[in-house]
């Protein structure tokens, strides 16, 4: 009998994990590390209901994080979520509220509430469409186009609200999807986000237009010579973005009964840092949904710790850049030390 002799290399060829496999590896080890020395610096941080409470209080942030991680993977930026997130939820509650209010704010369009909900969502699909718009048949840069679309859509929203909020003359459902509970106590948006996390990692892993969105990161010349419609992948992808905007937008407006203007505040930039921190790329081309959802725990974890160890939203702010800047720079440097 004869065997096959496997060199050394070719074998640690075949065993060893892909290098976004590794970073996500990596990531995830980072944060239960991280969760362990805050357990350690914080007291009655170790308990069932803080992890819980680190993913189910995330869930609006997490949620973003999926559009932005695609379009971050195909070489683009949507800053614009947080801004869409508050006119999505805005207008939700303009075109619900019943007609002839005590005041301005009270008064709205009276739609039924499909109808408003689906009002709503046009609005955050047309903040999507403009995006794609401008990067994808103009040539701007998405980081300008999306900056300038998040400003026009918290905008919008300070307008119909007179940079206020819009929280009576409701219909009696409107609260109901955002404080639906499931299998007990879970609220229906935790769900929901769940949901989207497996149905994002399906498309990641299992279909064409998942690798079609790393071969238009890594190389969007081949990719276009290949016969790939660029402009079309990117403009479902800006579409797909802001339609998980809409629906949190939604969501949140109607758990808490109210349209508000600076809902969503620095949403953006926290779907940004979630996914950086879970290892993907900003030039396109590398990263992963999971990886972003450990990204996630992580700056949970590191906001969660601060505010156990009563430090000010200043010095929060301060641990997020370090956290990031330490990330980037670790997952760059291992990455280089695995290749050589």
């Amino acid at each position: 009998m004869t065997t096959l002799a496997v060199s050394p290399i070719t074998a640690r060829k075949h065993r060893r994990l892909s290098d976004q496999g590794f970073i996500t590896v990596m990531v995830a080890v980072v944060a239960v590390l991280l969760f362990l020395l805050a357990s350690v610096l914080v007291p009655n941080f170790f308990q069932l209901q803080n992890m819980i409470n680190l993913v189910t209080n995330n869930w609006a942030v997490i949620s973003l994080g999926v559009g932005v991680t695609f379009l971050l993977v195909s070489g683009n930026f949507d800053l614009s979520v947080g801004g869409n997130v508050a006119l999505a939820g805005v207008l939700s509650v303009w075109l619900a509220q019943s007609t002839g209010g005590a005041n301005t704010l009270s008064t709205g369009l009276g739609f039924p509430l499909p109808l408003a909900l689906a009002g709503a969502m046009a609005g955050a699909l047309a903040i999507g469409a403009l995006n794609a718009f401008f990067v994808v048949r103009l040539g701007v840069p998405s980081i300008i186009v999306t900056l300038g679309t998040m400003m026009v859509a918290r905008g919008l929203a300070q307008v119909i609200t007179h940079g206020s909020q819009r929280n009576t003359n409701l219909p009696d459902g409107f609260g109901t999807l955002g404080n639906l509970t499931l299998f007990g106590t879970v609220k229906l948006p935790v769900v929901l986000m769940g949901m989207l996390l497996l149905v994002a990692v399906f498309i990641e892993r299992r279909m064409l237009i998942g690798r079609v969105t790393y071969w238009v990161g890594a190389n969007p010349v081949a990719a276009t010579l290949s016969g790939i419609d660029r402009g079309r992948h990117v403009t479902r992808l800006y579409l797909f973005s802001a339609a998980i905007a809409g629906m949190v937008g939604i969501l949140l407006a109607s758990e808490f009964k109210s349209g508000f203007s600076n809902r969503g505040m620095l949403m953006e930039f926290d779907a940004l840092v979630i996914a950086l921190l879970g290892g993907v790329a900003i030039a396109g081309g590398f990263g992963s949904v999971i990886g972003m959802f450990f990204g996630a725990i992580i700056l949970a974890v590191v906001t969660s710790a601060a505010t156990g160890l009563v430090l000010s939203p200043d010095w929060q702010f301060i641990l997020k850049a370090v956290a990031v800047f330490l990330a980037i720079t670790a997952q760059t440097w291992a990455l280089a030390r695995r290749n050589r």
